[in-house]
């Protein structure tokens, strides 16, 4: 039963390599095996299975010289490994290297190969059956190439816990270690790479591409990840198509024209070569030109795209290619390929016709067709199309350096070296294997495998804990996914002067260990867009927004499709494309292109602007006026009209006066919290103090002329010392007001923004309006007061009658603060302070105006009229008026008593009284000489009530001049006395006033 079971295993292991015959591998014996996918051919022709008979394995076709020179370097690797005394002494590595025509089937009927082979030998038959031939078990695999085709081979081996590393095979699906428990990479993970092509549009300032991803396990990961990396960074997706080298012409067409209507100019490719080369040869046939392609690694340098009659529409291609390596000694190594001298290798022959364009007498081809080959440069793919022409036969003598082929561009060398690294891994996992120390081991108990028994999951334990140096002083450990981080070189594809084929110009890097922000370098002098362009190509789909503006969404278009909107005042932005404009700075404000903030501007009353200037003017040209009339005054003091004014309180009226003048000047400049402090009381104070003058002088007359019988207490009561004190009592009031304002709410400087908002008011915050409120009121009020005793002291003597002068300016102090207050409520910024200047101003020059002008100019311009008889005869005719008044009301009440009692007597004349003078001149003297003579003897008035006339004269000359004069003037004098005793009593009361 058991040599039954031998003899059907080897059966069944004869029949899965029976398509794989010595012709279709590369196999060399040895103590330990390693298994070698390769793509030798792109793809495999295609053949419609009816099943009518037995199905055939599928023609490989399309020669890859990039895929044979990867064989090679596996083959090197192992030859040298064999020949080193120091790695694997006595222990000779052999090797089975199967082709994966780029295709899964293939891949997996080579990969069956391997667990079959393991499978017989974990039998251990060797007992039983004498198998001289015996290959063992292979213990590790390098490969595959493409993603797709290494998670289907992954999935295999890893039932077994075969490793396997691959040296082209980038997807990060591949990482999953659920998954794939013995896949491990000697090349860097896609996710990097899709991290770095955003990085790169980033760069750019690209916001608008399309993607195009071959339809595997390499593509769809790889471009799903760019995605969410171009999310992160605003960058939008216009179209996203899925390609594949079997895909029939409809649907490439249809990709075409998805492309070819785009407004998108840079088109991101996450494919290999094949699966791109049907779409590229499209695009081609239509010519659809100015496209930027940013290739991934897998195709980035493929011969079958970078061709030179592809370089019209490609030539803007930037890929990333990876890290080159050196090899010692493997350019020659390749130079001595040979059919005849490489008996192990079974793709030889196949290589030498393809390369030289000939078939061997002994190859297995009965009509071998000819082809044409592609060249290419890097680690570029090349391909071979058969034709129906036939070849002609081969010499054997041909030199391989003759002829350019992508198997002899050894310039840099990318999976070239990946494989031979990843055979050096394998090695010194099993140097490790084969150095261990027991007790010092991976395994249980610290236990080693043993090198002549070593198993495939052995092998795998040393593998994931590998750790050396390679030749190029780098080192190299799988982390706990199995790959290993590796850096980019960034490409652009440029076209030879010399030969016009297609150069891959290395114009940047991409450093994967580096920090966020500073991984990418690129030289952008050394790029060429279109083949000849220094001009970065624009793709987004919107134009940039210049500083000064912001984008704004578009409804319904994607957010990189937007509309320049210009930022609001007071906000700006400094940078192009700008998602939003920033706020500038309270004390700051948008210049007028919004690309800028800016101080704001800073207003208050200045000394220097031209409103300022003139209240200032008029501040100064008021206290010298009233400087003038104080002058005036202190020097004419001893003058009636001075003395008839109360000479003192003027001067205290002057004193307040000048201080209103000068408070307003508090109100102009910079406000400072002392100025505001200060601005108010002072002029608060500097009112009430001119009012309670006005108000003291006013009533002190009216009170004086209006006493029945003036007494000493009338005269103490108005006495100096109590006006002051009265002035004091009224001012102290509002000092009282100012002292608890200034404790409870102080004033003080204040910088609105609210106003205008590019425009800083820097004014007085009034701490408390209702305090202010009060001390206007108390001013208003005393004003009242004043106004209110003015208007009763109308009629008095014209020498003491400032009432109507008094009436008039208190009539414009209430017109000035009245309209303040909806002029001060109304208005903002530095006319508020404004507003009050004037108001001081105009009510300081009207009190001035009103109450001393007239005087001025009677002192200065009309000195006869400032005598002691002018204001003698004054006070005299004011006071025969009011006995005229008196006797005149007593006569009317006698004669209505009269006519009461009288009933039917006779009537007399109504009431008309007349006194004259007992004579009159009858040659009138002229009016100079008549105004003379008033001088010399007195005064003569005429009062006039209703119908009748009173004339009355007073003469005030000595009696030893004329004794006449004086005996009509005491005449005079008895019969007024009789008729008014009360009045002259006042006159004779105030005459010591004077």
């Amino acid at each position: 039963m058991t040599l039954y079971s031998c003899c059907l295993i080897l059966l069944l292991f004869t029949w899965n390599t029976a398509a794989y015959g010595p012709n279709q591998r590369a196999q060399k014996k040895g103590d330990i095996i390693l298994g070698g996918l390769f793509p030798i051919h792109f793809g495999v022709a295609a053949k419609d299975q009816d099943l009518k008979s037995r199905p055939e394995s599928v023609e490989c076709i399309r020669y890859n010289f990039r895929g044979f020179r990867w064989l090679q370097a596996m083959i090197f690797a192992i030859e040298e490994i064999n020949s080193s005394p120091t790695l694997l002494p006595n222990m000779t590595l052999g090797y089975r290297i199967f082709d994966t025509c780029n295709t899964v089937s293939k891949a997996l009927e080579a990969t069956l190969s391997f667990v079959a082979q393991n499978k017989i030998d974990s039998l251990n038959l060797d007992e039983f059956c004498n198998c001289s031939e015996h290959i063992p078990s292979t213990i590790a695999v390098v490969g595959a190439t493409g993603s797709g085709i290494s998670t289907a081979v992954a999935n295999l081996l890893g039932l077994f816990y075969i490793p396997q590393v691959s040296y082209a095979s980038s997807s990060r699906l591949l990482s999953n270690k659920n998954q794939f428990k013995s896949f491990l990479r000697t090349i860097p993970n896609d996710e990097h790479q899709a991290t770095a092509m955003a990085d790169i549009i980033e760069y750019f300032r690209w916001n608008w591409v399309g993607t195009i991803a071959a339809d595997d396990d390499y593509g769809r990961p790889g471009i799903e990840k760019f995605r969410e990396e171009a999310e992160e960074r605003d960058i939008c997706i216009d179209f996203s198509e899925l390609i594949s080298q079997y895909s029939d012409e409809e649907e490439i067409q249809q990709v075409v024209e998805v492309i070819q209507n785009s407004t998108a100019r840079v088109i991101v490719v996450f494919s290999s070569g094949p699966d791109l080369e049907p779409l590229i040869k499209e695009i081609v046939r239509r010519n659809i030109t100015g496209k930027i392609w940013l290739a991934s690694e897998a195709w980035a340098s493929s011969s079958l795209i970078a061709m030179p009659e592809f370089f019209r529409v490609i030539g803007s291609t930037i890929g990333f290619a990876l890290k080159a390596g050196q090899i010692p000694g493997f350019r020659e190594f390749l130079q001595k390929v040979h059919p005849k001298k490489s008996t192990n290798n079974g793709f030889a022959k196949e290589f030498w016709e393809e390369t030289f364009n000939c078939y061997l007498p002994d190859g297995s081809k009965n009509s071998p067709a000819s082809t044409s080959f592609h060249k290419g440069h890097e680690e570029g793919l090349g391909a071979g199309n058969g034709t129906s022409a036939f070849r002609p036969p081969c010499t054997g003598d041909e030199n391989i350096t003759s002829v350019e082929t992508p198997y002899m561009d050894y310039t840099h060398l990318r999976i070239s070296y990946n494989v031979y690294l990843a055979v050096y891994s394998i090695a010194h996992a099993l140097q490790d294997i084969y150095t261990c120390t027991p007790g010092k081991g991976l395994f249980t108990n610290g236990s080693c495998a043993d090198i002549k028994k070593v198993e495939a999951w052995q092998v795998l334990k040393h593998l994931r804990h590998l750790n050396f140096t390679n030749n190029m002083g780098e080192q190299v450990d799988f982390d706990e996914f199995g790959d290993l981080v590796g850096n980019y070189s960034i490409i652009n594809w440029h076209l030879s002067p010399e030969d016009g084929s297609v150069v891959f110009e290395e114009v940047g890097h991409y450093n994967v260990y580096a920090k966020k922000g500073e991984r990418l370098f690129i030289n952008e002098n050394k790029i060429l867009w279109s083949g000849f362009s220094k001009e970065v190509p624009f793709s987004n789909c919107s134009r940039d927004c210049l500083p000064g503006t912001r984008k704004g969404i578009i409804e319904g278009e994607p957010t990189c499709c937007f509309e320049c909107v210009d930022c609001p005042d007071g906000e700006y932005s400094d940078e192009t494309d700008a998602s939003a404009c920033d706020k500038c700075p309270e004390d700051y404000w948008s210049n007028e292109n919004h690309t800028s903030c800016i101080p704001k501007q800073i207003e208050f009353l200045s000394w220097t602007e031209p409103f300022g200037i003139a209240l200032t003017l008029f501040a100064v040209l008021g206290i010298f006026l009233t400087s003038f009339v104080l002058g005036v005054f202190t020097k004419f003091r001893n003058t009636p009209i001075v003395k008839a004014t109360n000479r003192e309180l003027s001067y205290l009226l002057l004193f307040s006066l000048l201080c209103c003048f000068s408070s307003s000047l508090f109100f102009i400049g910079e406000p400072q919290n002392w100025t505001c402090r200060l601005r108010q009381p002072a002029f608060g104070i500097s009112f009430v103090l001119c009012i309670s003058c006005i108000l003291v002088k006013t009533n002190r007359v009216l009170l004086v002329f209006e006493a029945k019988i003036p007494t000493s207490l009338h005269r103490k009561w108005w006495g100096l010392n109590l006006q002051f004190l009265l002035v004091f009592l009224c001012t102290f009031v509002q000092i009282v007001i100012c002292v608890i304002w200034l404790y409870t709410a102080p004033p003080s400087s204040y910088r609105n923004h609210e106003l205008e908002d590019e425009i800083i008011f820097i004014t007085c915050h009034e701490g408390s309006l209702m305090a202010l409120g009060f001390l206007i009121g108390y001013t208003c009020l005393l004003a009242a007061i004043c106004f209110f005793f003015a208007f009763k002291s109308r009629k008095l003597p014209e020498n003491f009658n400032e009432a109507k002068f008094i009436t008039f300016s208190m009539l414009i102090f209430f017109i000035v603060w009245i309209s303040f207050i909806p002029a001060y409520a109304s208005t903002y910024g530095k006319f508020v302070s404004a507003v009050e200047v004037i108001a001081i101003l105009a009510a300081s020059f009207g009190l001035l105006a009103c109450i001393f002008f007239n005087k001025v100019y009677i002192i200065l311009f009309k000195p006869s009229r400032n005598t002691i008889e002018e204001v003698r005869c004054s006070t005299a005719a004011h006071a025969f008026k009011v006995a005229a008044r008196a006797t005149l009301r007593r006569s009317n009440v006698s004669r209505k008593r009269s006519n009461s009692l009288g009933g039917s007597t006779g009537s007399t004349p109504s009431s008309s009284i007349s006194s004259k003078s007992n004579h009159e001149d009858p040659f009138p003297l002229p009016a100079s000489a008549e105004r003379q003579r008033q001088q010399q003897r007195g005064c003569k008035q005429k009062v006039s009530f209703g119908s009748g006339t009173v004339t009355l004269s007073l003469s005030f000359e000595e009696p030893q001049k004329n004794a006449m004069a004086n005996r009509n003037t005491k005449r005079r004098n008895s019969l007024e006395a009789q008729n008014s005793d009360d009045s002259l009593m006042r006159h004779r009361a105030l005459l010591p006033l004077q």
